[in-house]
This record gives structure tokens, sequence and C-alpha cells, in this order.
């Protein structure tokens, strides 16, 4: 018997009835035949798009965050219910990446959304966490900002002395540090940085308790209607320095469950092809599970880059680079005191697994 399960944790909470409040009544565009979770969005009762998998009984912990990419879709058609539909899907939703690695170290989500910088923290020193990569659920770019509240400054040097909000040991936190660093300016000393997830810096910054800060959509979107971006993680992603979501999962269970990898990443790569192919339709399920209009969901796409899995699979993503890029993010992560020590970069490479990806794009 098929049970979905969704599970939101206090921030998360938080988080959806901050993004209620602003939205006031929210049309979706679902019809009044649609199903409703109402512990998680509303979902729509879908078919599997390819024959479904029912020799698949496993129970599966999946950790997801209110990014707009296709995780969100997957979760809110109910996809993996559809596909594995003698499967347990259990659906947690978390702040940011950070929380996401702590889970795991408690042995709690056997699969997880992480930014590519908590991703490389949990395969380092001290964590050590089994995990591996097993998607780039999408390549950050203007959707992660610099937003400041003071219109008359318009970059770095002009926020010396300010308060930066960030959640720390996110890929937005790892931007930022990038940043400075590019640009001179010592952290710890000439600016302060907070640590602050985002459900909580609409009221920080309404209160003017921070200058500026460095988040995500959709609180990214709220922050810039009365202030102004001066940085992007496209800007540190031209500078050498990207940053990606990631699909990510437990070692022990990648390995005891390869069945249900395959059904995943499918799911998952159906969910890339209607964004890249069908934003409107796709927009449909983001604004269901943020709370937001479907236009304005749509246009949160922009600040993206979806892959579908026979790209993610080649030499330059999880077939051989994105261990490259993890070995970088840790050596300068030491650099900046995130992590104790870089591991030897194997530990990195072995950290990616492109086998969900390639069994998708078959």
């Amino acid at each position: 018997m098929t049970r979905r399960t969704t599970t939101t944790l206090a921030a998360g909470a938080a988080a959806a009835v901050a993004l209620l409040a602003l939205s006031g009544c929210v049309e979706t565009g679902r019809s009044a035949d649609d199903t409703v979770d109402t512990a998680g969005g509303s979902a729509t009762a879908a078919a599997c798009p390819w024959e479904a998998d029912d020799s698949i009984t496993t129970t599966a912990r999946i950790a997801f965050q209110k990014i707009p990419n296709g995780d969100l879709v997957v979760k809110d058609l109910g996809l993996l219910e559809a596909c594995m539909p003698n499967a347990t899907i259990e659906w947690s939703n978390f702040a940011s990446g950070g929380d996401v690695v702590q889970a795991y170290g408690a042995d709690s989500v056997d699969v997880g959304l992480m930014g590519s910088s908590p991703a490389t923290r949990a395969l380092s020193e001290p964590l050590n966490i089994p995990l591996e990569v097993v998607w780039i659920h999408d390549v950050i770019g203007t959707a992660e900002s610099l937003v400041v509240r003071d219109e008359g400054i318009t970059d770095l040097e002009g926020l010396q002395g300010k308060t930066i909000a960030v959640p720390f040991g996110s890929t937005a936190h790892y931007s930022l540090l990038q940043a400075l660093q590019d640009a001179g300016i010592d952290p710890a000393n000439d600016v302060k940085l907070i640590n602050l997830e985002p459900e909580k810096m609409p009221a920080a910054w309404q209160g003017e308790q921070i200058d500026a800060a460095w988040v995500w959509d959709p609180v990214l979107t709220e922050l810039k209607q009365t202030g102004t971006v001066v940085l992007s993680s496209a800007d540190t992603a031209e500078a050498g320095k990207p940053t990606f979501d990631l699909g990510t999962a437990a070692t022990a269970f990648i390995e005891a469950n390869p069945e249900f990898m395959a059904q995943w990443a499918m799911a998952q790569d159906y969910a890339v092809a209607m964004i890249n192919d069908d934003p409107a339709r796709a927009a449909e399920s983001i604004a269901a599970e943020l709370g937001v209009p479907p236009a304005d969901a749509e246009k949160l796409f922009e600040g993206y880059e979806y892959l579908p899995a026979s790209q993610q699979a080649d030499a330059d993503h999880l077939g051989g680079k994105m261990g490259e890029d993890l070995y970088t993010t840790a050596q300068f992560l030491l650099s900046q005191g995130g992590i104790d020590a870089v591991a030897d970069q194997q530990v990195y490479a072995d950290g990616v697994d492109p086998t969900p990806a390639e069994e998708a794009a078959k």
C-alpha cells in the first residue's frame, strides 16, 4: 500500500506561513478536481509517465527544500508514488542544506537536496558522512544574490562595516565568502556576517537589523521589492566558483536500492524536461509548493539552469568534473575554517555517482 507522508519542520512551517501571508489568497491554477495534500502543498494525482515498477517496496525518507527546481515538481505531482506504488515515500521539508547534512548525520534521511557547499562539508573532516551526489537539481545563477537595503550601495566595498545575513554553510555563504575574498574584504573584520535562515530574513530586513543578505528565491524576490542586487552567484560562477543544488543519497541506501534510485532519477529527469519545455505547467507545481501565483513561480526559473540526465552524466558534470568542483570547494572551505581538513581528492571523486543519471538517460 503506497503511503505518502509529508513532515514539515518548524522552520519550513514558518516559511510557508510567511509566504501565504504575503501572497494572500493565491490562485495556483489548479482545478477543483486536484487532490490537496494539506501537510505540504497541492498534489495532483498523476499517472506514471512510463511503466510503473510495483516490485519496489522500500521506504525512502526524502529531504526537500522549497527551491524552484524539479524536486518540487516531482513531489507535487506525486511521481515517485505513482511510479513505485508499493514504496513508502516520506517527504520532510528543511530550511537549508546545513540542516539536511545534520539529518544525514542523525541517520534520519536517505535522499536529500543540498547545495554543493554543504555536500562538500558532509564529505570532509570532521563529518565524513557516507553519502554520494547523484543528481544536479540546478546550476545556480542569479537566483542566489546579494541584495542591499541602501540603494546607494552599488558594490561590496560599500558594505564595509555593514551587517550581512546569510545561511552559514550554504552555497550562498560560499559565494559570499568567495566574493568578499576576491574584493579584498576581510569577512571577520571588515563586515559583520550573521547566520540567518531565509525565512527569518524578511523580519530582520524590515526591522533594519541587517543591511544586506545573500539568499535564494522566494525570499530573494521579496527582499528585492525594497532592495537592490549588487552581485549574484552567476557572477561568482563566471569568476570560476560555480555552485549547484545537488541531489544526494546515503551510500548504503544507494547500494541497497538501485532500482529505486533509477526510478527517482527518471522522475527528476521528467521534471527537468517539463521545466525546460513546458515551464508554465511546471510552474503550477512550484506555485502550489511555494504558495505563490503561477506567473511568479515561472519567473523563478530564470535564475537557474536545469540539466537533462544525458548532460548530467557526462564528463563535465557527474561523470567527472563534479568531483573536482567539490575538491576545489573543500580547499576554499578549509581556508575559511568551514572544515577541519581537506580529504584526499579521490574522496570527492568517489562522492559522486553518475549511475542514476546514466540510467535515466537510457
